[in-house]
């Protein structure tokens, strides 16, 4: 089944701090170490605003070894660390969010968010596209269905749940997917902090030479303001950053190169005339491109659209039953439990199901289209649209005019082809690398076992014995698909990781626990009625 669809929302910058302590003491405490990697003054990106390799130029430190934008000094808003902050605030960590909620459980959470507002997806949220799992792949059904935040309750506290059953269908319009998610993001707004991008994580030690205890969480807003955190568990749920081939640089100078995660928001930006006879180009062999290439044909009447894909033709997706229970969150324990090279093969014989490949009817919608073409003209040069097999992307430049002319290169012989035009617009649904928390995680490094980042089962990252107390961790969510396997990115397992991400921080809850949660809150319900009841019957008597 295709589930080509990443699951969070927040970005990062990278920035590297020099080693050493920042001298002074907190409320008479011992001194507070920061080991980091790097030296600051060599901060490199700062992408929230700033192309690659460039920065503001206001970069200072304070003093005490530790370097801070704008000259602002490392100083924790609150002395007390959070129990867990979250990098991003996409899914991955919304089902973190409702799992905490459910659990009723006294927790100091913190969520930071690059995005200024909750969103998912807001570049791909094509006219009636729709989901591609059930919608039983919630945030909540797989790991209790009675949860206020599922699906069903969505619909239900929206009054459409006869309406969406009349539909006989378990695939919604993405569209609506994205308002169930926005609907669970509004019930914890005042624990989520938008527009704040997480620049770095870096350990924390209570004493010299002692063990990390907790880790400060260095953070931009888009105002330029520098705030530094404490807390003992820290979450990277950033999702991927967009994928390009070699030889292709997407930047200000280059406004026609856009990734698919921009296609609704930069596409009109760019191509402002509708009726215009366009050149638009679709670089990818998956359901995102497809889509995108289905969807110009209406958006763009008069422009011409090629697709270009590397294999000799677009492929369906599997959703049989059987090929399905590979996204099943139990199988993750099994294939974890593999040696390295089996669970490599293992993932690389199953990624037909995940990585380009395109829904059937989509797929018989668009040699439709082009069965139609075929009908009034067979010479396919002429056609308005076109799927170029054997073609992969090797370089691109853009001309005085603004026009993009592409490198082609024949997949099969290696030889560079002529492309059939100069493009207006060319977007890439080349899909996403996943590698954003080795960028935030820079400063802890030399704590990481081997100086690699690598992950349990539980999704903590393993660091050398006794560097790091039992009671902190930093865990990866959403980049760890060769160890836990291809749903490691998608919807289909957020809701149980999310449960199991808390059971590991705080316990997992005993059934006396359960009980007595259940028992208090049901008496505190009846004894809200009785008071409501009480007044009530009071105002009527005066």
């Amino acid at each position: 089944m295709t589930n080509n669809i990443n699951t969070n929302g927040n970005g990062a910058a990278e920035v590297a701090k020099p080693n050493g302590t920042n001298g002074y003491l907190r409320n008479g405490a011992a001194p507070v170490t920061n080991e980091v990697n790097g030296v600051h003054n060599d901060l490199q990106r700062i992408k929230n605003g700033f192309p690659d390799g460039q920065t503001n130029g206001n970069v200072a430190t304070n003093g005490y070894g530790n370097g801070h934008l704008n000259g602002e000094s490392n100083h924790y808003e609150d002395e007390e660390p959070y129990d867990i902050i979250c990098v991003g605030f996409g899914p991955a960590s919304l089902a973190i969010a409702t799992a905490l909620h459910d659990r009723e459980l006294p927790s100091r959470a913190l969520f930071l968010e690059r995005q200024p507002k909750f969103a998912w997806h807001s570049g791909m949220l094509l006219p009636g596209s729709r989901m591609q799992i059930s919608f039983m792949k919630d945030l909540a059904t797989f790991r209790n269905p009675r949860s206020e935040f599922t699906f069903l309750n969505y619909l239900h506290q929206n009054n459409r749940l006869s309406a969406f059953t009349n539909l006989g269908t378990f695939l919604p319009l993405r569209e609506e997917f994205n308002d169930y998610l926005s609907w669970c993001a509004g019930h914890f707004d005042d624990q989520v902090r938008y527009s704040e991008e997480v620049i770095a994580v870096s350990p924390v030690r209570a004493e010299a030479g002692g063990k990390v205890t907790s880790w400060e969480v260095l953070s931009k807003s888009s105002a330029g303001k520098v705030s530094t955190l404490k807390a003992k568990n820290v979450v990277i749920a950033v999702g991927g950053r967009p994928n390009f081939p070699t030889g292709v640089t997407q930047s200000y100078a280059n406004p026609g190169i856009i990734h698919s995660s921009q296609y609704s928001d930069a596409v009109p930006r760019h191509l402002t005339d509708k009726n215009r006879e366009y050149n638009i180009a679709v670089v990818g062999a998956g359901q995102s491109s497809a889509e995108i290439f289905n969807d110009l044909h209406t958006k763009y009447p008069n422009a011409k659209t090629s697709l270009f894909i590397r294999q000799h033709a677009l492929k369906p997706s599997d959703d049989s039953p059987f090929v399905n229970e590979i996204f099943d969150p139990e199988r993750v324990d099994a294939l974890y439990q593999l040696p390295a090279s089996v669970r490599a093969s293992s993932i690389a014989e199953d990624r037909a199901t995940n990585y380009s490949v395109v829904r059937l009817n989509l797929l018989e919608n668009l040699y439709d289209m082009l069965y139609h073409q075929r009908l009034r003209n067979p010479d396919q040069e002429a056609w308005q649209h076109r799927i170029h097999p054997h073609r992969e992307i090797v370089g691109s430049s853009t001309g005085p005019d603004g026009k993009i002319d592409l490198v082609l290169r024949d997949t099969r012989t290696g030889d560079e082809v002529v492309p059939p035009a100069r493009f207006d617009a060319v977007i890439f649904g080349t899909g996403y690398k996943r590698d954003v928390h080795e960028t935030i995680l820079k400063p802890t490094k030399s704590l990481m076992k081997n100086s690699a980042c690598s992950v349990g089962r539980d999704y903590k990252v393993i660091f050398d014995q006794g560097a790091v107390a039992e009671d902190a961790g930093i865990y990866l969510q959403g980049c760890c698909e060769k160890t836990h396997g291809l749903s490691d990115s998608l919807l289909s397992i957020l809701a149980v990781r999310g449960g199991e991400l808390v059971d590991t921080i705080y316990g997992t809850p005993d059934k006396e626990e359960v009980h007595m949660q259940q028992t208090v809150k049901r008496y505190a319900q009846l004894m809200v009625r009785d008071i409501v009841s009480g007044m009530k019957t009071t105002a009527s008597s005066a």
